[in-house]
């Protein structure tokens, strides 16, 4: 299927912007979908692109993409209900359509990306008054930190965004949001080692697609490293998807427990970050 407007032309990390969304609205068509996301399936009526040639139609792709999008969508759900003028601000945000999701009418979005992911953005998805699109690199914090309104809460979401980046840049992005927003989350996810390994070798392709390489990973019983990157980042949390269907619905808690699935799958973590001590 692809739509009859806009034809994007991206490189290929910013390509997975056009997979997500996809497998998005895939699950989303259906009746019983464990995912409501009207608005990807609206842009990719709109988007001249030949995804199902390029990425395929797999049910069970498109409902694992969702339950995954689904734990992002939960955290932010619970960080607006604390704090509902606060501020979410989405780390390579590509053609996510979180904020016709989730957002409460009240909080700020900042969306972070690459100057082609953006001018796309902008023209799929216009931003209302409470959006802003900047044009940057996700993980220079010293092009993007400023413009986030330090008197409010801020939550930080890295959704498909840090695999693809070396793991020193994953740990400064880290040590980075911790120290410049005390008091903050981030969630992010990652994919396990094995799947890491397969990607970077460049083993991972469907029938027109080539996963591109993925250097940085972390096996799920591994997250609690993720306090080494600052002594900012004060706790770690797993957040596991609820609400699958069918028999991957039922196979899902197995593999959230039983080893060796429940510490080689994907994974989603919330890092919480010190409060501000002394003066100002």
């Amino acid at each position: 299927m692809s739509g009859g407007g806009e034809r994007p032309e991206l490189e290929q990390v910013p390509e997975t912007a056009l997979w997500t969304l996809w497998h998005r609205a895939l699950e989303a068509r259906r009746p019983d979908a464990v995912l409501h996301d009207p608005e990807a399936v609206e842009l990719v009526d709109r988007i001249d692109f030949p995804f199902a040639e390029r990425f395929g139609a797999s049910g069970v792709q498109g409902q694992l993409q969702a339950l995954r999008v689904a734990c992002f969508d939960r955290e932010v759900a619970d960080f607006l209900a604390r704090e509902p003028r606060g501020t979410v601000v989405c780390l390579g945000d590509g053609l996510e359509t979180q904020y016709w999701r989730v957002d409460n009418g009240r909080a700020h979005w900042l969306s972070v990306d690459l100057p082609e992911s953006v001018a796309l953005r902008e023209k799929l998805l216009p931003p209302g008054p409470r959006q802003r699109y900047l044009a940057a690199d996700a993980t220079d914090l010293d092009a993007w930190a400023d413009e986030v309104d330090r008197d409010q809460a801020v939550l930080i979401s890295a959704q498909g965004l840090l695999m693809y980046l070396p793991p020193a840049r994953v740990r400064s992005l880290i040590a980075g949001c911790a120290e410049r927003f005390p008091g903050g989350s981030l969630v992010l996810d990652a994919v396990p080692r094995w799947f890491g390994r397969l990607a970077s070798a460049g083993r991972i392709r469907g029938r027109g697609y080539q996963v591109p390489p993925m250097p940085w990973a972390m096996d799920a019983d591994e997250r609690d490293k993720l306090r080494t990157a600052s002594p900012a980042v004060v706790a770690v949390r797993d957040v596991r998807p609820t609400g699958g269907r069918g028999l991957l619905g039922a196979l899902l808690p197995l593999a959230m427990t039983v080893p060796p699935l429940a510490s080689r799958r994907l994974s989603v973590t919330v890092l919480d970050f010190a409060e501000r001590t002394g003066q100002a």
